[in-house]
């Protein structure tokens, strides 16, 4: 996974990027989310972070349980994305704010099929979306930043039912955490998480 900073196409600063106006309650219980946003190293790092995150599980989505392995994936043929399943407390936070966090932070949701320099359908940018409501406040979400012009280009964010998760490689979990000095880490993922903490502190787990 080669890759460098981005995130490039932000008008304004990740902190000015606006909340999801349509946010609705989701009742109580842990909730699950699926978000893809290039390599799930980067995006699992930033979540983690998060207050009322419960759990973050790197893994593959869009394509079938035959084909949902690291080296199949990574040839671009299966139709899975990387991704990452959070498990969140509604009481504390929601799915909206995760999306918030999702387009200002997590990845640039401009680059079709990529992120930086990882190419490919598995890298896209997607949300799984669980059921009707959280396919609502996507769509309504993206059409309220492309209608607000924080981008430079318009969003390519694909939304996806979620058919089904599947688990990534043991190694995969909590990757950027345990490897922080490998130079992926270190020049895409690890910058990500100082600009959450930069922007987003009161966000974030005590």
């Amino acid at each position: 996974m080669v890759g460098s900073l981005f995130g490039g196409s932000l008008k304004v600063s990740p902190k000015d990027v606006p909340a999801a106006a349509y946010d609705p309650p989701e009742g109580a219980g842990t909730r699950l989310a699926v978000l893809a946003g290039g390599c799930f190293w980067c995006v699992e790092a930033v979540y983690r972070e998060l207050d009322g995150v419960l759990s973050v599980t790197s893994g593959y989505a869009g394509g079938t349980a035959e084909t949902a392995d690291y080296k199949t994936v990574c040839s671009g043929q299966t139709g899975h994305a990387e991704v990452i399943q959070i498990a969140y407390d509604p009481a504390r936070t929601s799915f909206g704010k995760l999306l918030k966090i999702f387009f200002a932070v997590a990845h640039d949701p401009t680059q079709l099929n990529r992120q930086g320099n990882d190419v490919g359908t598995q890298y896209r940018s997607a949300i799984f979306y669980a059921d009707d409501q959280q396919k609502d406040v996507a769509e309504r979400y993206i059409a309220q930043l492309d209608a607000a012009g924080v981008y430079r280009a318009r969003i390519v964010t694909r939304l996806e039912p979620l058919q089904d998760f599947f688990v990534a490689e043991g190694y995969h979990q909590n990757y950027a955490a345990l490897h922080p000095d490998q130079p992926y880490i270190a020049a895409v993922a690890l910058p990500k998480v100082d600009k959450l903490r930069a922007y987003f502190g009161e966000d974030l787990k005590a």
